[in-house]
């Protein structure tokens, strides 16, 4: 069937794309993250390490442990967001 040439349309073309570069983080990102990691595994050690899970906070007993996988968990967090 022979078409039609006044219905025929322009060749399309998409739109350029502006590629953005992320930002760099800043110089202190890095080590506070892997800092909070150190912390909360130091402080996942004197939980064990103490009788009765009476440090680093005491008072609150095994809640300690939860304290030491949340501080290690935050510095994780960060980590994912490491360039």
């Amino acid at each position: 069937m022979p078409e039609s040439k006044s219905r025929k349309k322009a060749t399309y073309t998409p739109p350029p794309v502006k590629a953005s570069a992320p930002k760099p983080l800043p110089r202190w990102y890095l080590p506070l993250s892997l800092g909070l990691m150190i912390l909360g595994l130091v402080s996942l050690v004197v939980t064990y390490l103490s009788s009765g899970a009476a440090l680093p906070v005491p008072g609150i007993g095994q809640w300690n442990l939860a304290v030491g996988f949340s501080i290690i968990i935050v510095g994780f967090g960060m980590l994912t967001r490491w360039r």
